[in-house]
């Protein structure tokens, strides 16, 4: 498996990559300095575990990297890397499908605690393992069964009549409870313990 590093400063990609080599020493780290490499560095390395993107690249505008990355890549981890301030951009961020965002200003400590709380997982981390929750909420369950059936968060907006903002918040919440990462982990957990049943 591999993790795309996406920032076109030099010096922020390379600590970035020093810190993922630390935490991970075995994964390939691909570099790259604009979202316009990331079709051609799938075709060569496959999709990747983990992508960690820089807001402001030459060729994005606002959150569209995030949005064109999710588009690409819609079951691996993305953090957002931002000089902005995460009152300035964390909820567009995470509403356009990023998992985590972090401000480079938080210093390498805090970046490297984000990175490895992604990483720990596919390493087998146990206290990273998901969990199966004694009792979910009716929404809950609709979410894992609408989940497990494809649907884009549009599509669950539309059937459940709520807005594709409370649908993310609601997935938010609902992968924290069960401690995944992703749609499909949150799927194939529900499948395997036998949720889409209750």
């Amino acid at each position: 498996m591999s993790i795309f590093v996406i920032d076109d400063h030099p010096l922020m990609r390379e600590a970035v990559v020093m810190l993922l080599r630390r935490l991970r020493a075995s994964t390939q780290v691909v570099e790259l300095e604009r979202l316009a490499s990331v079709s051609k560095a799938i075709a060569e390395h496959g999709e990747p575990e983990l992508v960690c993107l820089d807001l402001k690249l030459p060729d994005t505008n606002g959150v569209s990297g995030v949005r064109e990355v999710r588009q690409m890549l819609p079951d691996t981890s993305l953090i957002v890397l931002s000089a902005s301030p995460s009152s300035d951009y964390e909820d567009l961020a995470r509403e356009a499908g990023a998992d985590a965002y972090v401000e480079k200003s938080a210093g390498a400590a805090q970046i490297a605690k984000v990175l490895r709380e992604f990483l720990s997982e596919e390493a087998g981390d146990d206290e990273n393992a998901p969990t199966i929750p004694d009792k979910l909420s009716k929404r809950q369950k609709q979410l894992l069964v609408m989940l497990d059936r494809g649907l884009s968060n549009r599509d669950i907006a539309e059937q459940l009549n709520i807005s594709e903002h409370t649908v993310k918040v609601h997935l938010w919440r609902l992968f924290r409870r069960l401690n995944v990462k992703s749609r499909s982990q949150a799927s194939h957990l529900a499948r395997t313990a036998g949720l889409l049943d209750l």
